[in-house]
């Protein structure tokens, strides 16, 4: 990282990990210190405590407690994610991407193409403000997304991601394979109606849970 990402990193307060000073963080010296300093949700920072938007590559990361869509269109896909209900557009429509775009997206601009059997999606114009993970790592608005979706069987789907952000990270980063299986009918279905559930982050729901739960657990009292 650069000393602005890991200063960013830094001041990113995380309940996910391994607790801060823990003998568990303590044991494992091997992992990077993101993984090693969470604190009580109380106690930490993280945008999603209060139903901001995650951003588009912490909506990719969590589809392992929550699944995803692609509805297609003519001139576009769109991506639909479960947790948060979020949508994004990936336009397929020969467009380029705004080289210095006016208003900044929580999802950013996405435009996609096919290169043989891999589905190339390519994003820039990050709100800057959304973590790329659950564990606080950062980016800027400098950030670009490229993902690569490839389908290995009926019901795989494989994607590798790489993130370049000169501001943050020295070199661009590239994730380990990400493979995600279809669901049957009978997974993904509540109450008899087969769908994605309305898993939203009500702002008004979450302040009532920060009060009653996660405030007291940290120790905060009001």
């Amino acid at each position: 990282m650069t000393p602005e990402g890991e200063k960013l990193l830094e001041s990113h307060k995380t309940g996910y990990g391994r607790p801060l000073g823990s003998p568990q963080a303590a044991a494992h010296p091997e992992e990077h210190i993101a993984r090693r300093r969470a604190v009580p949700p109380a106690l930490g920072n993280d945008p999603a405590g209060n139903c901001t938007p995650a951003g588009l590559t912490r909506d990719i990361l969590s589809t392992y407690f929550s699944p995803f869509e692609f509805v297609q269109s003519r001139d576009r896909i769109l991506h639909h994610f479960e947790w948060t209900n979020e949508w994004r557009e990936i336009w397929t429509d020969g467009r380029k991407l705004p080289a210095e775009p006016d208003i900044l997206k929580w999802n950013g601009y996405s435009v996609g193409r096919w290169e043989g059997d891999t589905f190339l999606v390519d994003s820039y114009g990050f709100e800057p403000t959304t973590w790329v993970d659950h564990f606080g790592f950062p980016h800027s608005e400098e950030m670009r997304l490229e993902e690569r979706y490839r389908r290995t069987a009926p019901d795989r789907l494989e994607l590798v991601m790489t993130i370049t952000d000169s501001k943050i990270y020295t070199k661009p980063w590239v994730s380990q394979k990400k493979a995600f299986r279809l669901l049957p009918r009978e997974e993904s279905t509540i109450d008899g109606w087969y769908g994605l559930v309305d898993d939203r982050c009500v702002p008004a729901e979450e302040q009532d849970f920060n009060d009653k739960v996660r405030d007291p657990a940290g120790g905060i009292i009001k």
